[in-house]
């Protein structure tokens, strides 16, 4: 198994032994040629999350730049095929059946109502995708490449840190905001399980994906909440963390990566989201000042140097990581066919991102492919307005849930 390190500057890939001439022929299949490997990107580009997903794009971009410099895979280009869904299910189904002929997997499907409507197909054309999500319920499906801690998971490692802190103790009640998706249900799992753990009372309460969180917050107020988990909307966010002020509810707040936005930080909730939101991310924020997060911002920094960064750049960049090491591996087998790509995915044991997030293990099915979490405070002094207060750890928590797993 080849691990994938990052050098001082870049994240190096290892490519020895791909494409040398006494090596038997490589099987190829869709999106293969004799110089290019093309993997798709179905994505929003115009709709509700395209700020995301377009510095998402600039990360693949970065990484791949950086690959192909090197030689590619097996002596082939890597190249992107995308597609916008603008977050609609129908245009998103289309682009889906017109990209799945021309690219061997997917790199990106960006809103679960996009991943579920094509998981069918997935399964009957054998390809692999990495959906822009962390939740625990694509576990399941053998083709989905989840690229670091799930939802979950990510609510009990925040939870163990605030209550290390001291901020919360045994006996108290938490509250949980979620909308009513699998994101928010699969973090819920998180909140639950710790509760039940520590003897603490979880006060949980649904949304749908746009309402109002106002009335919810001024519940969990009523109710003695220590302090609050949302695995919201980065719109609910804001709207939660404002009424807080408002009412004077000094608690922390948590947030799940997916539930936050450096552009909070340019609306007038941006003071009270200083003052109490931690985010709680399986990808290192962008300014993480660790070797892999800093060779990727430099790098970023030189290619993009109008583009304002965020965390979806190291997002974009480790599941590049992801896929290359999966490929990488199909190439010392000498089949980058559909069917061995995924033999090679289900057989990758580790890939190193040198803190991009955790180490990477593809080979257990059904379970996470990491399991440590990044805290960081909203700043907007720092690049990505995130500034990192404590680096990649796992509770104990997350290690007894996983042991129950089994």
């Amino acid at each position: 198994m080849r691990n994938f390190v990052v050098g001082s500057t870049v994240l190096a890939v290892l490519l020895a032994g791909c494409g040398a001439p006494d090596e038997a022929p490589v099987k190829t299949g869709p999106g293969v040629t004799d110089d290019t490997i093309s993997l798709g990107v179905l994505t929003d580009m115009t709709g509700p999350f395209s700020a995301t997903s377009l510095i998402r794009i600039k990360g693949y971009e970065l990484f791949l730049s950086e690959l192909n410099e090197r030689g590619g895979i097996c002596g082939r280009r890597v190249e992107l095929r995308q597609a916008d869904h603008g977050y609609d299910v129908n245009r998103a189904l289309t682009a889906y059946f017109d990209l799945e002929p021309q690219v061997l997997g997917f790199m990106d499907v960006t809103g679960a109502p996009m991943t579920e409507a094509i998981e069918p197909d997935l399964m009957q054309t054998r390809a692999i995708a990495a959906p822009a999500s962390w939740s625990a319920s694509l576990l399941g499906n053998p083709h989905m490449m989840i690229v670091g801690t799930t939802y979950d998971l990510d609510v009990i490692n925040g939870l163990d840190h605030v209550k290390r802190s001291g901020a919360i103790r045994e006996g108290d009640t938490v509250g949980h905001v979620y909308v009513d998706s699998d994101y928010g249900r699969n973090a819920l799992e998180g909140s639950t399980f710790a509760a039940e753990q520590w003897g603490m009372e979880l006060v949980a309460k649904p949304v749908p994906e746009v309402a109002d969180v106002a009335a919810q917050v001024a519940e969990l107020r009523a109710a003695g909440a220590k302090a609050v988990f949302l695995s919201t909307s980065p719109q609910q966010t804001a709207t939660a963390v404002a009424t807080a002020e408002r009412l004077g509810w000094d608690v922390p707040f948590l947030v799940n990566a997916a539930g936050y936005d450096p552009l909070i930080l340019e609306s007038p909730a941006a003071a009270a989201v200083v003052k109490r939101v931690l985010v709680v991310s399986p990808i290192a924020p962008f300014a993480t000042d660790l070797p892999g997060p800093r060779a990727v911002a430099e790098a970023f920094t030189r290619k993009f140097p109008d583009l304002e960064p965020t965390g979806s750049v190291d997002h974009g960049y480790v599941i590049g990581v992801a896929f290359a090491a999966v490929l990488e591996k199909a190439c010392g087998e000498r089949d980058l066919t559909r069917d061995g790509v995924l033999r090679a995915f289900q057989d990758t044991n580790q890939v190193d991102t040198k803190s991009l997030t955790g180490s990477l293990r593809f080979s257990l099915v059904g379970r996470p492919s990491a399991t440590q979490s990044y805290i960081a405070r909203p700043d907007p002094g720092t690049p990505g307005g995130l500034a990192v207060i404590a680096n990649l750890f796992e509770s104990d928590l997350v290690k007894l849930k996983g042991t129950r797993a089994k």
